[in-house]
């Protein structure tokens, strides 16, 4: 899924358009940000690319929702 990654004054935020979801990251996996995975205020998690560290904000990327299930972590393909 595409999401917006942006700076704002009360830190990173991510808007996903499909959705017309903004939501603050409340957690990063790497400092980096990019290449691991990101939690969102809601709860959702969100796997994203690998990309430079001084990558400018904002910036568009596809991202992939981390969904929990019983086998464990999986990362949830966009079905359209």
């Amino acid at each position: 899924m595409k999401v917006t990654i942006r700076r704002t004054d009360n830190g990173l935020s991510a808007y996903v358009p499909r959705k017309d979801l903004e939501e603050p990251i409340v957690e990063t996996e790497n400092d980096s940000l990019w290449g691991g995975f990101v939690v969102l205020a809601n709860g959702w998690q969100l796997l994203l690319p690998e990309l430079p560290k001084d990558t400018p904000l904002p910036v568009t990327v596809e991202a992939r929702k981390i969904v929990n299930d019983d086998a464990g972590i999986v990362a949830q393909r966009e079905t359209s």
